[in-house]
This record gives structure tokens, C-alpha cells and sequence, in this order.
């Protein structure tokens, strides 16, 4: 599997025009270029390069949005009378596929939600702010991506907390939504400790992509464009080739009924 993710990633690379191939190329790669060393200084660790990015973009900070009052505990759709829909990302898996996808959605001035699970941003603390300098929403998925529903009150917060205070630590926020993780819907329970943990809105979906499964890009554009209306709010997966291979073409079938794809707090506010 790593393989064939390394040759779809070269292969994506390759079909970029010459002039922007330098930007995909670094996006496909899992560590940042070192600067050039100056003399009698010594060179940062790659770790110490992927935290602590230094241009103005990746200096991007989060700030929990004000949604509109009227907004349900639990979102599941955006209104149904505007041309927008969210595309929402469970953040995990490799940071080069990530990379490649907000590249892909950058490109095509698209932009989407991505809601992180706690170890993923233990593991690449770079890609929290790569994803806001992009314009993208960044929300919570808990810490270790577990059954949430199954956890009582005490651990479920826990689960939410520690992945909040991750996001503050590397953002200055916690961000604005909270995504249950194994669920679609998240229980009263678990409702109750995301408010406890900040999180005033639990964000859900109507539209399942099913791209976990790996049913290929073909099956993952046709389920979403199947099912997409506006408003919707589709469930897709950083980490699977399929979702990447599958994203321009669902982007050019949004394109192409008049729809756009916005952050989950645009699409609400707008």
C-alpha cells in the first residue's frame, strides 16, 4: 500500500505543469526543504523546521468563527437554498496525501474542513497551520480516534479536551467544530462534554463519500456527486489515494451544477 501511495504521488507530481510542479512536489513530500545553513550557525532538526514554520502563511492562527444563533446542536446541512457545499476531511494518515489534497483544493479555489484527530497532530504538528494558511476550517476529532459513544462522561471529555488543547497549543485556538469520532451523530453525552470542552456545535453530514472503504476514485466521485445537493456536508478521509484521485472530479461536477465548495463555517454563515 505505501508503495502504491508513493507512485500515485509521483504520478500527480509528474502531470502538474512545469511551473507549478515545484509547488505539488512539496507538497508530496513528507519533510520540508532545509534552508541553507549560514556560517557558524547550527542547522535546525527537521522537527524543529515542520513546528515551527516561518513564512506569513504558516504563521495562520485560528479563531473560533460566530455562528448564527439559530444553528441546531448537531449539523448535518448547511441551507438549502445557497450553491455551497462542505467537503469535511477526518485529518489522519500520511501528511504527503494531506498535503496533496489541499494543494488540490487550493488550486481549484475550493476550500474544506478538516477535522484532526489528536495523535495525528502529535505526530505532524506542521500540518495544523498548513492547513489553516490555506484558508481551510481545522476542527476536532477527538485524540485517539476511539468509539466515543461507547465512553462515559469523564473519558469522553477527555478525549475531546486533549485534542482541543493540542489545536490551542499549535494554532491558538481550538477551533469551531467538533466531529464525533466513530459516529455519525454525536449522543447527548457526548454532546454535553463538547460543549463543556468549547465546542457549542457538533458538526455531522448528509452525505457519505464511503471512501474509507477504498472502493477506488471512480466509485468515491460517483457516491458523493450522486448524493450531493446544496447544503450538503459530505464525510471524506485524508489518507486514501482514492480520496485524492477522486477530488478533481468531484470539484469540476460541483463546478458544474453551479456549486462551490466553502469551509463548513462559511456555508453556514453565508
Amino acid at each position: 500500500m505505501a508503495v502504491e501511495r508513493r507512485r500515485v504521488l509521483r504520478n500527480l507530481c509528474g502531470a502538474t505543469a512545469a511551473g507549478a510542479a515545484g509547488t505539488l512536489l512539496g507538497a508530496c513530500s513528507d519533510t520540508t526543504a532545509a534552508p541553507p545553513e549560514r556560517p557558524g550557525t547550527a542547522s535546525p532538526s527537521p522537527a524543529a523546521r515542520h513546528a515551527a514554520p516561518t513564512s506569513a502563511a504558516s504563521r495562520a492562527v485560528a479563531s473560533p468563527a460566530a455562528l448564527p444563533p439559530h444553528l441546531p446542536d448537531q449539523v448535518r446541512h448547511g441551507p438549502r437554498d445557497r450553491p455551497n457545499v462542505a467537503l469535511t476531511f477526518h485529518g489522519q494518515g500520511e501528511p504527503a496525501l494531506a498535503e496533496a489534497v489541499l494543494t488540490t483544493a487550493e488550486r481549484a479555489g475550493a476550500h474544506l474542513t478538516v477535522l484532526a484527530v489528536g495523535t495525528w497532530l502529535d505526530a505532524h504538528p506542521g500540518i495544523a497551520r498548513r492547513i489553516l494558511s490555506g484558508g481551510h476550517d481545522l476542527g476536532n476529532h477527538t485524540q485517539h480516534h476511539v468509539d466515543i459513544s461507547a465512553m462515559n462522561a469523564a473519558d469522553a471529555y477527555r478525549e475531546i479536551d486533549d485534542c482541543a488543547r493540542r489545536l490551542r497549543r499549535l494554532t491558538g485556538s481550538a477551533g469551531t467544530w467538533f466531529r464525533p469520532s466513530q459516529a455519525v451523530l454525536a449522543t447527548p453525552l457526548v454532546q454535553r462534554q463538547a460543549r463543556k470542552a468549547g465546542y457549542a456545535h457538533c458538526l455531522s453530514y448528509d452525505v457519505d463519500s464511503l471512501d474509507y472503504t477504498d472502493p477506488g476514485a471512480d466509485a468515491v466521485r460517483g457516491t458523493v456527486l450522486a448524493a450531493v445537493r446544496p447544503g450538503s456536508v459530505v464525510s471524506m478521509h485524508l489518507g486514501h489515494t482514492g480520496t485524492l484521485e477522486a477530488l478533481p472530479g468531484i470539484l469540476d461536477g460541483l463546478r458544474g451544477r453551479g456549486l462551490s465548495a466553502v469551509t463548513a463555517t462559511r456555508m453556514v454563515r453565508a
